[in-house]
């Protein structure tokens, strides 16, 4: 294959293109709904159509400019909004639902007719779906309101075309430095694709990397392979940025009682389960925050999780908020909250929320902050990739480079994959 074309749907800024652009696979079409994020875009692909605006609204105009264009185009990269498939995303949509505020049926998740009517119309030579594994579970209204497994929505849609699967990966295990788990379904219709399926029944490259670096393979990039030589800053007034390091190496500001908790808390450690700092006490055994599941199925943080320590009766670091009478009491929260990281090992899965401290595990193992943004490019890896944060010489917003990063698949799993492609249909012509 020579002289590769690639659309891109739901493209976001751009993040998941890079690991085409590795590759020399130019994206020549591109969809995007939010106009900050297309803009964001087009800045790191000038050479690209740009379609702005709703999918469901544009399909035909993507369709007839993409046939009319590029009527052989190779690759259809599709990465849905995941928020309705993701576990955390659900939980809201269904106590949402409880509320009676919210349909039981993420409309997002329906997001899927449009793109296979697409991939239809356009016959891509190959398709790759990027989302999160819940998708496996997830079900939607078809056009015919019947109620279908999206997966097995899209290779009925599809037919004997394509041949391909969706497969769970975990980022980690090609060398990103981050324990991510995508889904990854990838489908051909070339003879030379349909060849290779039937030979190994998938089209995801083995692993480079384990937990133990058993069976030839490399160990696990921990966080301290990411970011353990990063030079230190603080959540504090005057030492929250380092703009030697990069205009994006800083962090959000913390309170003075959240930075009290966050500073007695322990690598690997939540701040919920922090113990007596009383110099005349130093209690260790105060009982550790948890989560139970109740009768109605639902988890829930324990509620009798003391915030005096129980020897001395002092005030312990953790998390509390207070009524307007002065009172103290825990803060909800699950012991996931207000966590470091360890250094040890990946980082956990960055989310748009990793700049806030009550975030799922997403302290610095050591510093009193959060990760910062140039950070948060190592670990998911954009930094191995030339991407831009800037329009017209101007970084964008924070929170732009924030959702950027935090709703993006890492390019490395991008990468692989159109590498593996490439590698397929070498000297082929199909």
């Amino acid at each position: 294959m020579i002289n590769i074309k690639a659309l891109s749907l739901f493209c976001s800024s751009g993040i998941g293109d890079l690991g085409l652009t590795a590759n020399n696979i130019e994206t020549v079409v591109a969809n995007e709904l939010i106009e900050e994020r297309a803009n964001l875009f087009i800045n790191n692909n000038p050479n690209c159509k740009m379609f702005k605006g709703n999918i469901w609204e544009l399909q035909d105009q993507i369709i007839d400019y993409t046939k009319n264009n590029y009527p052989d185009l190779d690759i259809i990269l599709a990465t849905p909004p995941c928020q309705g498939m993701s576990s955390n995303g659900m939980g809201k949509m269904l106590n949402d639902y409880r509320k009676g505020i919210r349909s039981k049926h993420d409309e997002r998740n329906r997001l899927i007719i449009p793109t296979l009517n697409i991939i239809k119309a356009i016959r891509p030579k190959w398709i790759i779906f990027e989302n999160v594994p819940n998708m496996n579970n997830t079900y939607i209204y078809d056009e015919n309101d019947n109620f279908v497994n999206i997966v097995d929505y899209i290779f009925k849609e599809l037919g004997d075309e394509y041949v391909g699967k969706a497969t769970v990966v975990n980022v980690a295990d090609y060398g990103v430095p981050q324990k991510r788990q995508r889904l990854i379904t990838v489908l051909s219709r070339t003879k030379k694709g349909k060849n290779y399926f039937k030979e190994h029944n998938t089209f995801i490259p083995e692993p480079t990397h384990s937990q133990n670096g058993n069976k030839g393979k490399k160990k696990w990039l921990t966080l301290y392979d990411a970011i353990g030589n990063v030079p230190a800053i603080d959540a504090t007034k005057g030492h929250n940025i380092d703009k030697s390091v990069s205009v994006i190496h800083k962090v959000p500001l913390l309170d003075e009682k959240k930075y009290f908790w966050v500073s007695n808390t322990p690598e690997g450690e939540s701040a919920f389960n922090n113990q007596c700092i009383n110099p005349k006490c130093l209690y260790k055994g105060n009982k550790l925050h948890g989560a139970t599941v109740n009768e109605d199925g639902i988890n829930k943080s324990n509620s009798e999780t003391p915030l005096y320590c129980e020897k001395c009766g002092e005030l312990l670091p953790r998390p509390y908020v207070e009524d307007k009478d002065g009172t103290k009491r825990l803060m909800k929260g699950y012991v996931s909250a207000y966590k470091r990281m360890s250094w040890d090992e990946p980082a956990s899965t960055l989310t748009t929320n990793f700049q806030y401290v009550s975030s799922d595990n997403k302290i610095h193992p050591t510093q009193n902050r959060v990760l910062s943004m140039y950070e948060a490019t190592i670990i998911q890896g954009i930094s191995n990739y030339n991407y831009s944060f800037e329009i017209n010489g101007k970084l964008v917003s924070d929170s732009l480079i924030r959702d950027t990063i935090g709703e993006s698949v890492p390019p490395k799993i991008i990468d692989v994959v159109a590498h593996n492609i490439l590698e397929i249909e070498k000297d082929v012509d199909n």
